[in-house]
């Protein structure tokens, strides 16, 4: 639904004397030659600027002599080598040099044909040059002139070819009726067969040649025989001149010919036997391919029909036809051939038998033509005659021009697909624009001279269509005017021909294929397949933000399908129209216009429409109280009022989710102060810590549902249960009740309703549940009769429960079998039925509720704190259980507990007050004391020992082995048994300091192991990461099944700038091998205890001895008190050597442990760079699994900064230094 709209228009008139005789584009300008003919036997070449407005501007190039009757057939400009190739009629083939070098000619003639020369063409490469000669011969020769092939012409060519056409759309394969029946004949053969018979002007003498846009074949048209039996015949020759095919005959076959640049087909011209011109269609292999009529009548094809030519554009998109006196340019949708220009002159200038045309080589829709006198440069470009795409004038309104006739649909009203329309205009002749008013009530046609306005309204009812209003004649300067337009766009927007879009001139970083322009959008399609909105702020100077390719997030960017350009806009509908490549039409609905139209709506507060919208074009629901949630809230009875059905009141309700959409899949994006909602402020109100609302959004809008509907006069219970259920979690028993309320009024057919509408919208089974629960049997029995259960089952079951007395047992018995278990228990001591209650508390294990029960009741509650008690010990809860025990003054049970539970203080004073005998209670702290040694801990073993078994030298030893010094120290004087310090402390403190020493030792000897080699690995990876990875880091005996198998370590081509991560993730070419091998669960376990154990030489060893010093630093911080301890214990016993040793020893590893943790846990800033492109890997490609997971995970770690543990300060002592 495209026309040509002319951009640029050109006209330059020059001598009759000396005319126009061939044309041809260099680059930026077009090359111009004149002559030979009788007054000027010469040929001159000139070079004419693009913009040049004066034939006097044309520059000479050159000029020579020549035959008055010879004949210009081919000018070619070859820009690689600045030179001009004319092969002319007589046989020469003549090439201008415009910059020669010294050993050369600047006018060469390099070689000639005897016999003349009929056609020429050159490749669209440039590599061949294909002359057809008048002793139906063919040369191919190369850029040099140098013949690769020579081929003959001959009778027995037709043979190459055996024509079986299938007939598809062709009449005698049509359905006759019954009759026809009688007759039965081979659908294969035509009836009608031709014989190639010439048409009435052709003499037999012309020639063209054609090459196919890739130049890998070529096509000749040239009459084949003799006398009566000649026939034209269109030839295929490949590019090393081999036939390939000959067409099928046709009668009336002209010598005119083009191939379609793209491949598809070639065409011709037939003149029918009716005196009409067809231009007529060949495929590769010589068949027939379609048609479409020139539409002239036979006095026209007589007169300046004759001598047609055809030239493809280099696009294959505009089909030339030239004529005598005229040019036509002809495009094809949906398999309909439009006239969308016409290009008149005012004589042919008496050159040849037809104008000369030419299409721009580089620029597809840029065309130059001449008749010898006048020279036409004409720029065109493709535009849709869209009407007003602003509400409320936005009718759809398109037009289509079709050479006198001018078809007009408004697709907001009928979605016509073309080549139909709704309506259509007649016109005088070909039409050459057109346009709309605002309002979209007037058409102006401009055709020839004349401006034609219709008058038009596609909106009333009944529709008005086109009637013609006035005819005005244009002037020559108006004329003018109109054929120097400028870019074709819309408001400020223009688009070039490079497809950048302009925005009042300033170009945008936007390159599109179709655009349109509205009050709120900017709408266009990308090469890329893709359809973009841009807002449009309201303030002009405000740069646009265009979108990014985010199909899934945002709503501004959308797939279409290959090919597509927009035709036009419906904002009143939210429609957009596009047309295809092939032709027909689709109408989709952007859900960035939509949302636009539902935002609009909210904010007017036209929920209605609002909700219309959200319905139509299935959009959740929730966006209509998420966009403004305090608004909605505020007009949630207007809300319902301007809904109206009760249906989609249920259904906006059902639809609601506490996800806010205008967050999320629905956010605002135009930029301009609406990103937030329209009121501030979530639906749900405050919210938490964790920024979720603590109020429920779904159960606010309920509940002010709820609060409008009761305020009518009479609300729609359908609604109302509705609201009820459809709260988070579901208020079934509120709706429930209402069921029940309208079976006690005895409303029978309000409450079959309102039982069938509560049924469809929860579960069944859940309502049947909640009824049991409400104690109401009848309700129950509605609900299950709704179910899907059998009534055999729950018939009997409910007249059961019904027979139960009193109401207590009946509703004990409902909770249990509704799994309501506390309720049930309830139940069971109003029943004050204690035995079956205690049975009933161990098996439910409802011992809390129980005892809440009878808190008051002391002996029943003792009864059940034993019963708990014993329960808590047959689940290993030994603690709770002595308490419990201890509650009831059970204390020989509660000790046990205790001792159980290893809480020797509660066991040890629980004992006491049983009381146990002394042989007993002596026994017993023997064995705390020694569980509690075993458990090191010392302090409290000490004190059983000292308290409860009198064993002052055994306390002390223990307090020696915490290394609490002073305490032991303490008692031994508080004892007044001086004489066990030296029996006792000291050698607990030389035993100590000797075991220190041997600490410090080891950790000393693991630093000075461990830290140069970490240097030494850090050092290989700094001078050779891949290497580095490769061997192992060196060392050791560097296996090689460290590393997967199915990692390669080889440089690709397609690898740029291989990294530290690359290397090991598959991720380098973006897909994994084909022969990857796929790691288990078992190959992972394998992996990973390769990466516990560190091996020397393996890829992990690095992350091992960082792991180990940093347990090496922990370890040291757990003993730095007792380190303390130790040496001020052993200066207060005059051990002052052994003192200056540990604490000598102690400094020493506390330096080293501060002196390499900068260098230890400093991977970061060596890595630091690095770590951004591994996630971008992850991301691309995904993490791998298996063993190779493990190494991409060790791999990141070394990567990524690792906090340094904290060291604790160790004090020394001023005595020592």
């Amino acid at each position: 639904m495209r026309n040509l709209r002319n951009t640029a228009h050109r006209s330059l008139g020059f001598r009759p004397d000396n005319p126009i005789t061939a044309l041809a584009h260099d680059l930026d300008s077009l090359i111009l030659a004149f002559g030979p003919n009788e007054a000027n036997p010469s040929i001159t070449l000139k070079r004419l600027a693009e913009d040049a407005d004066n034939p006097h501007a044309a520059e000479t190039i050159t000029s020579w002599d020549a035959v008055a009757t010879d004949e210009i057939l081919s000018l070619h400009s070859s820009a690689d080598t600045q030179s001009l190739c004319l092969v002319l009629s007589h046989g020469d083939i003549v090439v201008v040099r415009q910059d020669p070098q010294p050993d050369e000619e600047p006018i060469e003639i390099v070689g000639s044909v005897d016999a003349g020369i009929a056609a020429a063409a050159w490749s669209p490469d440039e590599e061949l040059l294909l002359i057809a000669t008048k002793a139906d011969t063919v040369l191919f020769m190369t850029t040099d002139f140098e013949p690769i092939a020579n081929v003959t012409l001959s009778d027995s060519d037709v043979n190459v070819s055996n024509h079986v056409s299938v007939g598809w759309g062709k009449k005698e394969t049509q359905f006759k009726g019954r009759g026809a029946a009688k007759a039965l004949r081979d659908p294969t053969m035509p009836e009608f067969v031709d014989q190639g018979s010439l048409g009435a002007y052709d003499d037999g003498q012309g020639v063209t040649v054609s090459w196919r846009g890739d130049g890998e074949v070529v096509v000749v048209n040239s009459v084949l025989g003799t006398g009566e039996g000649r026939r034209r015949v269109i030839r295929v020759y490949s590019r090393e001149g081999v036939l390939e095919s000959v067409s099928e005959a046709v009668d009336g076959l002209e010598a005119a010919l083009s191939w379609k640049p793209s491949g598809q087909v070639l065409a011709g011209v037939q003149r029918r036997g009716d005196g009409g011109l067809s231009v007529v269609f060949f495929e590769r292999n010589g068949l027939r391919h379609g048609e479409f009529d020139l539409r002239l009548s036979k006095e026209e094809a007589d007169g300046f029909g004759r001598g047609v030519e055809l030239r493809w554009n280099g696009d294959s998109t505009v089909l030339a036809v030239a004529m005598r006196d005229r040019v036509q340019l002809w495009t094809m949708g949906n398999y309909h051939y439009y006239l969308k220009q016409e290009i008149r002159f005012n004589s042919s200038g008496g050159v040849g038998d037809g104008l000369k045309t030419t299409w721009h080589p580089e620029r597809p829709l840029q065309l130059a033509c001449s008749n010898g006198e006048e020279l036409r440069t004409l720029s065109y470009c493709f535009a849709v005659s869209r009407g007003s795409v602003d509400p409320p004038s936005d009718v759809g309104l398109v037009a289509v021009v079709d050479g006198k006739t001018l078809q007009i649909t408004p697709l907001r009203v009928a979605n016509v697909p073309p080549p139909m329309s709704l309506d259509e205009i007649e016109v005088a002749t070909a039409i050459t624009d057109v346009s709309f008013n605002e309002a979209g009530t007037e058409v102006l046609v401009r055709h020839g001279t004349q401006l034609s306005k219709f008058t038009c309204d596609y909106m009333t009812k009944p529709m008005r269509k086109a009637v013609l209003h006035t005819v005005e004649d244009l002037s020559p300067l108006q004329l003018e005017e109109s054929e120097h337009a400028a870019q074709v766009g819309e408001g400020d927007f223009t688009l070039a021909e490079n497809g950048v879009l302009h925005r009042a001139g300033t170009p945008l970083p936007i390159r599109c294929t179709s655009f349109v322009a509205t009050t709120s959008h900017l709408i266009y399609t990308t090469s890329n397949h893709l359809l973009k909105f841009v807002h449009l702020p309201p303030n002009n100077e405000e740069p646009l933000r265009i979108p990014l390719t985010e199909l899934e997030k945002d709503e501004r960017c959308r797939n279409i399908e290959r090919g597509a350009r927009i035709i036009t806009v419906i904002p009143s509908t939210h429609a957009l129209v596009l047309q295809m490549p092939r032709g027909n039409l689709e109408t989709i609905y952007p859900r960035a216009l939509v949302l636009a139209g539902i935002r609009r709506s909210l904010a007017a507060r036209q929920y209605g429409k609002a909700f219309m919208t959200c319905r139509t074009h299935r959009v959740d629901m929730n966006i209509l109280c998420d966009y403004a949630p305090e608004q909605f809230l505020g007009d949630v009875e207007v809300f319902l009022k301007q809904v109206g059905k009760v249906e989609w009141v249920d259904l906006f309700l059902s639809s609601l989710a506490e996800e806010n959409v205008a967050e999320t899949i629905y956010r605002e994006t135009r930029g301009t102060g609406l990103e937030e909602p329209l009121v501030n402020g979530p639906m749900g109100g405050a919210r938490d810590g964790s920024g979720k609302p603590t109020v429920s959004k779904v159960n606010r809008i309920c509940d002010a549902v709820l609060a409008s509907l009761r305020s009518q006069a009479s609300p729609s219970l359908q609604n109302v249960i509705t609201a009820h259920v459809c709260r988070s979690p579901p208020d079934l028993e509120a709706g429930l009740s209402l069921v029940s309320d309208l079976r006690r009024q005895q409303k029978t057919a309000e409450l079959q309703a309102a039982v069938e509408h509560i049924c469809f919208l929860a579960d069944v089974n859940r309502l049947y549940d909640t009824a049991l629960g409400l104690y109401d049997l009848d309700v129950a029995l509605l609900v299950a009769q709704q179910s899907q259960k059998d009534p055999r089952e729950y018939l009997p079951y409910l007249q059961g429960l019904k027979d139960l007395s009193p109401a207590l047992r009946q509703q004990y018995t409902i909770d249990d079998d509704l799994k309501r278990y506390r309720k049930a228990l309830a139940h069971l001591h109003g029943l004050a039925e204690f035995e079956e209650l205690k049975a009933y508390v161990a098996k439910h294990d409802l011992y809390g509720a129980a005892i809440e029960l009878y808190r008051y009741d002391s002996a029943r509650l003792a009864e059940l704190m034993r019963l708990y008690a014993a329960f808590l010990a047959s689940r290993n809860r030994y603690k709770e259980a002595g308490i419990a025990h201890e509650y009831v003054r059970d204390y020989t049970s509660a000790y046990e507990a205790y001792r159980a539970a290893s809480l020797w203080q509660e066991c040890l004073a629980a004992a006491e007050l049983v009381p146990l005998p002394e042989d007993e209670l002596r026994a017993l702290a023997q064995d705390l004391a020694a569980a509690l040694e075993e458990a090191k801990e010392f302090a409290a073993a000490a004190t059983v020992h000292l308290e409860y078994l009198d064993e002052l030298e055994g306390a002390a030893k223990l307090l020696c082995k915490g290394y609490d010094f002073v305490e032991a120290m303490r008692v031994l004087a508080r004892h007044k048994k001086p004489d066990l310090l030296k029996t006792v402390i000291d050698p607990g403190l030389i035993e100590a300091s000797a075991s220190m020493t041997e600490l410090l030792a080891e950790m000393k000897g693991q630093l000075q192991a461990q830290i140069p080699r970490l240097r030494e690995l850090r050092q290989k990876r700094a001078d050779d990461p891949m290497g580095f990875l490769e061997g192992g880091g060196g060392g050791g005996d560097g296996e090689e099944g460290d590393i997967p198998d199915n990692l390669s370590l080889a440089a690709t081509d397609t690898t740029a700038g291989a990294t530290f991560m690359t290397r090991y993730t598959d991720r380098s070419t973006g897909t994994l091998g084909t022969n990857a091998t796929r790691k288990t669960s078992k190959n992972r376990r394998r992996e990973e205890r390769k990466r516990a154990r560190g091996k020397k030489g393996t890829v992990y060893e690095e992350e091992y001895l960082v792991n180990s010093v940093a347990r090496l630093i922990e370890r040291l911080n757990g003993v730095v008190g007792d380190l303390a301890r130790l040496v001020e214990g052993l200066m207060r016993r005059a051990m002052r050597e052994r003192a200056v040793a540990v604490e000598a020893a102690a400094v020493e590893v506390v330096e080293a442990c501060r002196g390499c943790m900068d260098e230890v846990f400093a991977v970061a800033q060596q890595g630091g760079g690095k770590r951004e492109e591994h996630h971008g890997v992850e991301e691309a490609g995904g993490r791998p699994t298996g063993g190779e997971g493990v190494l991409y995970e060790a791999l990141a770690a070394s990567e990524q900064k690792r906090e340094a543990p904290v060291l604790k300060a160790f004090e020394r002592l001023s005595l020592l230094s």
